[in-house]
């Protein structure tokens, strides 16, 4: 088996959408990616009905917490294929060097842990953007990213996003 592929999920705060992302990537991957997540101001938590749904997934609760893009800058890190943005604050910050020059891409979503309302409608919020993270996951696994190259990969990354979001 080839070397897997890592690639870094960045929100916020890094308490919702990044980690759903990281969980969805390494479990629906099964070894060919291993996904991570980060926040440029991490709350320092998990959202509870994020973890709830990482549960369901079957990802490990121990691999998941809130931290800082700082770590994947440093020089002991994890070398990173891909940056995708999840948020639309996150997208427009300037972001650390990263090395290798990852191709990077932007799939912006409502931040679920901002929803307000019942029980049901924030559930409907986190399910609406755990499915809009696997559709776009499914279609970047389908990719035959060993035969692009770099500009074809950024290109195809953000089509997924593109592609995901238009309605059928």
């Amino acid at each position: 088996m080839n070397k897997p592929f890592n690639i870094l999920f960045i929100c916020t705060g890094n308490s919702a959408r990044s980690i759903l992302a990281e969980a969805l990537t390494t479990t629906l991957s099964h070894g060919r990616f291993i996904g991570y997540s980060a926040g440029s101001k991490p709350a320092g938590f998990i959202h509870p009905v994020a973890l709830k749904i990482i549960k369901e997934i079957g990802y490990p609760l121990t691999l998941v917490r809130s931290k800082s893009w700082d770590e994947y800058g440093r020089e002991d890190a994890p070398h990173m294929n891909f940056i995708i943005t999840v948020c639309d604050s996150a997208a427009g910050e300037e972001c650390p060097y990263w090395a290798g020059h990852p191709a990077t891409a932007h799939w912006g979503f409502p931040d679920p842990a901002a929803a307000a309302g019942s029980e049901e409608e924030i559930w409907d919020a986190f399910r609406k953007v755990e499915i809009g993270l696997r559709n776009r996951i499914e279609l970047l696994l389908d990719l035959p990213l060993d035969s692009l190259d770099h500009l074809q990969v950024k290109d195809h990354l953000q089509a997924i996003h593109q592609q995901a979001s238009d309605p059928k």
